[in-house]
């Protein structure tokens, strides 16, 4: 398990990770609706994940959101580089009732995101114009390219939890041990 602190005047956060885990998590953001996708996160990914955030939530969730995004993307490009013996490529369609969100990624060490995922207002008290902020966060951090696409939906929880399991399942697949594949690209590093 490798853990990283990050202290602002915004935030206090620390988180702990284990990439080959189990699924098993401890989540407390001070934001209700994003522990709830934090721990479908390390669900299916598989990834062990512990999170402490005290934020200034009293201001909004936005500084939470970004900054857990940026601690959690940092600490998983430390599990991947160099990445060596990984499928590298994943890719999941997820659907959630009415709702289908696909992710393709590369664990490229470029990060690049394409984010097509329509959703405007609140789910709760939570903006989801921050989902977006999360999803940057931890692709610039964590190093990787991913394209986050609405396939269709309209309930916006269903949507935003579909976006968030496709990223935890195409980073379980990208991540897949596979010794034949040594170091997965011509240029031979990543």
């Amino acid at each position: 398990m490798i853990t990283k602190t990050r202290k602002t005047k915004e935030t206090d956060i620390t988180v702990s990770l284990e990439l080959y885990g189990s699924g098993k998590s401890s989540i407390d953001t001070g934001v209700g609706f994003l522990d709830h996708m934090l721990d479908s996160f390390s669900k299916h990914s598989l990834i062990d994940i512990n999170i402490k955030c005290k934020g200034d939530t009293h201001i909004d969730d936005h500084h939470s959101v970004e900054d857990i995004g940026i601690v959690l993307g940092s600490l998983l490009a430390e599990a991947i580089y160099p990445v060596k013996n990984m499928e590298r490529f994943g890719s999941a369609n997820i659907v959630m009732d009415e709702a289908c969100v696909s992710c393709d990624l590369d664990l490229s060490n470029r990060p690049f995101l394409i984010y097509e995922v329509n959703v405007e207002g609140k789910v709760g008290h939570f903006d989801t114009e921050l989902v977006e902020e999360f999803f940057r966060a931890i692709v610039l951090n964590s190093k990787i390219s991913a394209h986050i696409i609405q396939l269709r939906g309209k309930n916006k929880h269903h949507i935003i939890e579909a976006a968030f399991k496709s990223l935890a399942v195409a980073i379980r697949r990208a991540t897949t041990k596979n010794e034949r594949v040594g170091i997965p690209s011509t240029k031979d590093v990543l």
